[in-house]
């Protein structure tokens, strides 16, 4: 039984009691005592409402069933299907034009694109590494990443290989050269760089000297002048730190004495307390809240071991550089880390860590915001280590899972509350919205007005979006295999619709519009030919997996400038909400074969099985896993969703059987288990396939037609508690 505390009418389990009143609360000016008592008050104000949106889905969802079993494919009629959404109010009428006006909106957000990381803020190290990647070596992740070809003798060594030393530094040269142009001649033919007059000029193989095409581009340098140990650029507002050392081995091999480029990356992390985190207790929620609360006072650390040697991780501290033209500020000083959102959990699950003046669960995602902001305080108040988050006296809060523009308001009402519980000013608490339920989707731009006051970013999330397209029309039909989804008429629509509305209702210079992750960390050279598609889409954003990621993927924001497509943009005709209610079915007529059957099923199996096992069983809620073809994805419960409500879509519309599908897990499940032979805390699903974790894939899968929007919480977090009271038991 969990120990608890008697708070007014509430009951709090003792470690997240201890961790508010000895951890959190001094220094906030706020009292264990007065926060308890004002999250009562929330709590009984917003606990009714909360339900009764939950049930407004589900009532919206019986109806939209309904309507399928009444409208048969074969007769569907589009116009009729719209006049229907309307009707139910799943679809709302368009208000008037109208630009956002969130003030106190931090640079990182407003003012600069690039690269944004998302990582479980439940791991110390995870969190610590994401927060610092607001800076990375370009040399590393060059060589360290198949961004480099392996060929003509530049293999991965365990031995510094100079011949693919070599590529790296011309791959370098050549972005600098794209993102600062000499106004003669490369970089590659620099053999000094110093600053002269506050002007930065560079001596060249031939005896010339040069200057920068635009001599602004050079904003700073440390050491001295004449002989700089690194130069600072900026270019389309992100820069680059040229760091020259001829000493070092690096640096010694290059003409001008270069040993690295450091870049500006990972500009914001969203530290997660939902998808990518397996959080279901007190125990789980103190360590997500315990982490959180110490990036926010800027003494956040962790621990590891490498090649023998104990290494103290802890946040970094700011850059500071003499200006290269002093002729108003001396110094220039840049943010060493990245800004930090943080991601709530959404409005659907409850937890036990409090429990209400009825002895119910609480809903969890009232109790992130509350503590959530509770902690910011420190970085608001200046308790921060001199390591300070925003500039702008702002928390900002990812808001996942919203259907619809009345859960933005109860969103924005609920952080009203707490702003006044907690004696912030109006509008302190941001919050981003993620586009990824349909019922968002369609109704964007009243859900945006919603949050006019306080919206610094939405975003598209191609996994959770699909998950409930595929959901919402369950009854419709079978859909499309998983392989060809990407390429339906909606998913077009759907990526553009988003920057469509986001431009229209004023977001361009205030707030982030964001495209979603590169599922495939070990796959950098094709992120580094893709992924450029996201700014050129007008995305100020895009998410990465990996501070690598985000250090190559800086690099497209150098080639495009996002303000500028964002402009093209606005004069484009906005994308049809008509191709967004097309719904994603196979054409009838159309027969797949049983190789495509059993490839889908196996492939969708290893996913659900390879995620889940260590889900349930080891508590991890992001994981690199493995697919069919042996090529590493990013799976969290976004992943999960889809993979589970494909199968109960083709169940339902009998494409397989569920002996088939049981058949394909079974076969995946000892798959699964041999790519994970060399963990010593994994515990293998076959022969016998009697374990919780399998039984958890089953169920998300047979009864993933009955789960709420197709959310896999409610059965990962049963099975996950249930693992952890056997763990305990022994």
């Amino acid at each position: 039984m969990t120990a608890r505390i008697q708070e007014g009418g509430l009951q709090i389990a003792q470690a997240l009691w201890q961790l508010v009143d000895s951890d959190i609360c001094p220094g906030t000016g706020i009292d264990s005592a007065t926060f308890w008592a004002k999250f009562e008050e929330i709590i009984n104000e917003f606990s009714p409402v909360n339900v009764k949106l939950l049930e407004k889905r589900q009532q919206l969802q019986q109806q939209i069933d309904q309507w399928h079993i009444d409208n048969p494919t074969k007769d569907f009629d589009p116009a009729k299907y719209k006049a229907f959404l309307f009707e139910i109010g799943y679809l709302v009428p368009e208000g008037e034009a109208f630009q956002i006006s969130t003030e106190n909106v931090d640079h990182e957000i407003a003012a600069q694109a690039g690269p944004q990381l998302v990582v479980p803020v439940k791991n110390a190290r995870f969190a610590l590494n994401a927060a610092n990647a607001r800076w990375g070596s370009l040399y590393d992740a060059l060589y360290g990443t198949d961004a480099i070809s392996e060929e003509d003798g530049a293999e991965i060594t365990k031995q510094y290989n100079p011949v693919r030393g070599n590529k790296v530094i011309a791959f370098a040269k050549q972005h600098l050269d794209t993102a600062a142009p000499l106004a003669q001649g490369s970089h590659a033919d620099v053999t000094r760089y110093y600053i002269d007059a506050g002007v930065l000029r560079m001596l060249l193989t031939d005896g010339s000297t040069t200057t920068l095409a635009q001599t602004d581009k050079c904003v700073g340098y440390q050491g001295s002048a004449d002989a700089p140990s690194a130069i600072l650029l900026v270019n389309n507002g992100l820069h680059i730190e040229i760091q020259i050392d001829p000493n070092s081995v690096i640096g010694g091999s290059d003409r001008a004495g270069v040993k690295d480029l450091l870049v500006e990356a990972a500009v914001t992390t969203i530290m997660d307390c939902e998808d990518s985190v397996a959080a279901v207790d007190a125990e789980d929620k103190v360590e997500v809240y315990r982490n959180w609360l110490g990036l926010m006072q800027g003494n956040l650390s962790a621990s590891l071991t490498k090649n023998g040697k104990e290494i103290v991780r802890e946040l970094n501290d700011d850059r500071v550089y003499t200006a290269a033209n002093a002729q108003s500020a001396k110094t220039v000083t840049l943010p060493g880390r990245s800004l930090l959102f943080v991601r709530n959990v959404g409005h659907l699950m409850t937890i036990d860590a409090v429990l209400d003046k009825n002895g119910n669960e609480i809903p969890e995602g009232i109790l992130d915001g509350m503590l959530t902001v509770l902690a910011a305080m420190h970085d608001l108040k200046g308790n921060n280590n001199g390591r300070s988050n925003s500039r702008k006296g702002s928390v900002n809060i990812v808001k996942p899972k919203m259907h619809g523009p009345e859960e933005v308001q109860f969103t924005c009402d609920l952080f009203t509350k707490i702003e006044d519980a907690l004696k912030l000013p109006r509008n302190t608490i941001k919050v981003g919205i993620m586009d990824e339920e349909r019922r968002t989707t369609l109704n964007l731009k009243e859900c945006i007005r919603a949050a006019k006051e306080r919206v610094v970013f939405i975003n598209t999330g191609f996994l959770d979006r699909t998950g409930d397209e595929l959901h919402t029309s369950m009854l419709a039909g079978p859909f499309v295999p998983k392989s060809v989804m990407k390429q339906q008429k909606w998913i077009s629509a759907y990526e553009d619709w988003n920057v469509d509305i986001g431009l229209e209702c004023g977001l361009q210079g205030r707030a982030q519009i964001g495209k979603g992750m590169w599922p495939m960390p070990d796959e950098m050279a094709a992120m580094l030919e893709q992924k450029s598609a996201h700014p050129k889409a007008g995305a100020n954003t895009a998410w990465v997996p990996s501070p690598n990621g985000a250090v190559l993927h800086s690099i497209h924001y150098h080639q495009i400038n996002v303000a500028d497509v964002q402009q093209q943009i606005k004069q484009r005709p906005r994308a049809s909400i008509d191709s967004l209610l097309t719904i994603p079915l196979l054409a009838e007529g159309v027969t797949l074969t049983n190789e495509q059957i059993t490839f889908e099923l196996e492939n969708n199996a290893q996913g659900i099985l390879g995620y889940v096992v260590r889900w349930i069983d080891q508590g991890v809620g992001c994981s690199k896993v493995p697919d069919i073809n042996n090529v590493g994805l990013m799976e969290d419960r976004a992943t999960l969703r889809i993979s589970s409500q494909y199968l109960a879509n083709w169940l339902e519309h009998d494409l397989c059987s569920e002996a088939q599908v049981m058949a394909a897990l079974k076969k995946m499940a000892a798959v699964v288990d041999t790519q994970n032979a060399g963990d010593p805390l994994y515990t293998n699903m076959a022969p016998h396939f009697d374990g919780i974790a399998f039984k958890a894939a089953c169920d998300l899968i047979f009864k993933g037609k009955s789960q709420p929007s197709g959310y896999t919480e409610p059965l990962l977090h049963a099975y996950r508690i249930q693992a952890k009271a056997k763990a305990k038991a022994g």
